[in-house]
């Protein structure tokens, strides 16, 4: 079948879920001599780079499945997945999935203790693990047998697997977990129905340019992953995915294997903003698809930068200099970017614009007892949508904990303009109440510097009030005549290649933070990236640059 009619199809297909793509791609008449998938290390005798088709592809599932299944894996079973490779982690989940039981994808940076006790708190049926990671398991309860190296079960006999099972709506297909900024990560649990609702919505629309044939740079044990998998097998799309997500390893894939889309974080973007990207060949991308954390301004103008867009003119569809850039705000929670906002070379919208909501979704900005803000009030991020995560795994009390008058509140802080557009100002928890009516952002403060200063790449604001928990309610209690404790805001620079550490940049970051934020400034520092506490996604742990301030002004 043709790959326009078999989206429709697909969009249209009632059994099609997350946990049965390439099982229906193949009933719905998809050439197995198609692309499937290629990665960045060995698959089951295939060197690395290697494209799977679409038939092979469905043979090394099948072979996993059978090998998994010898192994007591049935329906409902979690099976946590710890290693460091694409493939492990996508070939395992589609196994997984196709006997109906459930992979729980963990992310290879986890330090031992946090992954043992993850795995625990899962009552996962086994454990997954590369060599590496099981020996860092080793000596730990983990409360569920070691079953083997994933790549061990592509040894499995493919004419040995069971029948693909078959998936109700509600049926769990995968559990991933968020970045675990404050200790143990949270699971996200997702069904067969909520994983695919974002993607069915895609693929009733015509397919956008850059899709075509995808290099895959975000974590692969990600929903993220999972989701765009889930895309490229439904367009019929190439995908190379990566196992690591640096700025060079990503920069020597787009030359060597010339996508003509990029999927990432913003973390990433960060990173190849600090090269020169004029000496890149990178002439073959048309699209920078970002998810999770929206990016910064000056970031996403590198990219654009490069590459070529399609642009339609009175002479037809031609061929533009400059690449597209499509923005948003997502989370595992909530299965796909909530929003949508398209940068080139030629926009101007920028200030933390995430631009408007999916048409699948519904958002709105509440306040701490879940009504509705008028456009240009700050408040919660509230999200109703099919894509939403099922809940926390073995944790309930956290699952509702999030929800307030049928919204999930995903913990950010925004507002809208009168046009509908929304803009992120922070993570609630990042941000600081400093009384009479302000509050100070820390993501919204990066973007200023970054915008001021063009000789820094990337930085971290850190805001701390003594004695109080910041991103609790926005309410303020006008009774309270106490003093109210310090602000200190401490900005961390990182430089550009060339830029002078010693020169005082202050007075250019105090005109960029603004008057009252400027007076809370404690100091400017020069920083490595290496200096900075990150998660495993690479995200800055702010919490733990709090902590250490907090600790540093008691001693």
């Amino acid at each position: 079948m043709r790959s326009k009619g078999l989206r429709g199809a697909l969009a249209a297909d009632t059994a099609l879920g997350a946990g049965n793509v390439l099982a229906r791609v193949l009933a719905h008449g998809a050439d197995p001599d198609g692309p499937g998938l290629t990665f960045d290390t060995p698959v089951d005798g295939h060197p690395a780079e290697h494209p799977l088709t679409l038939g092979q592809l469905a043979e090394r599932v099948a072979a996993r499945a059978a090998w998994l299944y010898e192994r007591g894996v049935r329906r409902r079973d979690p099976v946590a997945v710890w290693a460091d490779t694409a493939a492990d982690m996508v070939l395992s989940f589609l196994a997984l999935t196709r006997l109906g039981a459930i992979p729980a994808l963990m992310n290879g940076k986890l330090r031992p203790e946090i992954a043992a006790e993850y795995i625990r708190r899962l009552r996962a049926a086994g454990v997954l693990a590369d060599a590496a990671h099981a020996a860092a398991l080793h000596g730990h309860d983990l409360g569920a047998p070691l079953l083997g190296e994933p790549a061990e079960a592509g040894a499995g006999d493919p004419a040995a697997a069971p029948a693909h099972h078959r998936h109700h709506p509600d049926d769990p297909v995968v559990i991933t977990h968020t970045s675990g900024t404050t200790g143990v990560p949270k699971a996200v649990l997702h069904s067969h129905a909520s994983l695919f609702a974002a993607t069915r919505h895609l693929l009733s629309m015509p397919q956008a340019q850059g899709t075509g044939r995808i290099l895959n740079a975000l974590p692969a044990p990600h929903t993220a992953t999972v989701l765009m998998v889930n895309q490229a097998l439904g367009n019929r799309a190439e995908m190379y995915l990566l196992s690591e997500q640096g700025g060079e390893r990503v920069l020597d894939a787009i030359q060597r294997w010339r996508p003509d889309g990029v999927f990432g974080f913003s973390v990433t973007w960060a990173e190849l903003a600090r090269f020169d990207l004029s000496g890149y060949d990178l002439d073959s991308v048309r699209l920078w698809f970002n998810t999770g954390d929206c990016s910064h301004e000056p970031h996403v103008r590198r990219l654009v930068e490069v590459g070529s867009r399609d642009v339609v003119t009175r002479e037809g569809v031609t061929r533009a200099p400059g690449s597209v850039f499509i923005d948003g705000l997502g989370s595992s929670e909530m299965g796909h970017s909530m929003f949508h906002i398209t940068h080139t070379v030629d926009t101007d919208r920028y200030g933390r614009c995430v631009g408007r909501p999916y048409r699948f979704t519904k958002v709105a900005v509440l306040d701490d007892d879940g009504d509705e803000l008028p456009p240009g009030q700050v408040g919660w991020l509230g999200v109703d949508s099919p894509s939403l995560f099922r809940g926390y795994w073995n944790d309930s009390v956290t699952t509702y904990r999030s929800r307030l008058r049928g919204w999930y509140l995903t913990g950010d802080l925004v507002h809208t303009d009168d046009e509908g557009r929304y803009y992120h100002l922070d993570r609630a928890v990042d941000s600081v109440d400093a009384g009479d009516g302000k509050r100070f952002f820390t993501a919204l403060s990066e973007e200023r510097i970054l915008a001021a200063c063009a000789d820094v790449t990337d930085c971290t604001v850190v805001i701390v009030k003594e004695g109080d928990r910041a991103g609790r309610p926005l309410r303020r209690d006008s009774s309270d005549a106490a003093p109210r404790p310090p602000v200190v805001t401490d900005v961390l620079l990182e430089l550009a290649a060339g830029a002078d550490p010693a020169e005082d940049r202050t007075e250019r970051i105090r005109a960029a933070l603004g008057p009252d934020l400027a007076a809370t400034l404690r100091r400017v520092v020069p920083v490595r990236s290496d200096d900075l506490p990150v998660t495993v996604t690479g995200k800055v742990r702010k919490v733990a640059l709090r902590e250490r301030y907090l600790t540093e002004s008691a001693s």
